[in-house]
């Protein structure tokens, strides 16, 4: 895919001017102008956020699910199939977040188990 400005160049020529034949036709007057293509819209495939998930923030392998789907996102990107792209990443996005959220409602439950589990031992040693 080109993102560069293309030259198109037309040849005009004066009006009730034939020019069959004629060598000036060659050296009219040209207009030139640049064609700007559309840009392509470039999903994102979350790949470092799935990355992150699936080394520290894996319950239930739904980082590593999320990894696989931000890898396939961007094969798809690579491959100019910015639809597929885009479902691919925004599966990957969904898979992230539940990851990340239930990664730190477990921590958090786990602290406060913790500190209630030690508040506990204090209170039983006490003489």
């Amino acid at each position: 895919m080109q993102s560069y400005p293309q030259a198109v160049s037309i040849n005009m020529q004066p009006h009730g001017w034939s020019g069959a034949g004629s060598p000036a036709t060659a050296f009219g007057p040209t207009a030139t102008s640049f064609v700007q293509p559309q840009p392509v819209p470039n999903p994102q495939d979350f790949v470092l956020w799935s990355f992150f998930n699936a080394m520290f923030c894996n319950p239930f392998c739904l980082g590593f699910i999320a990894l696989v789907f931000s890898v396939k996102s961007r094969d798809r990107k690579i491959a100019h199939d910015p639809a597929a792209a885009g479902t691919y990443g925004r599966t990957a996005k969904h898979l992230n977040i539940a990851a990340l959220s239930l990664g730190i409602v477990v921590t958090i439950i786990c602290i406060v188990v913790l500190v209630v589990y030690y508040n506990s031992l204090r209170v039983g040693r006490h003489f």
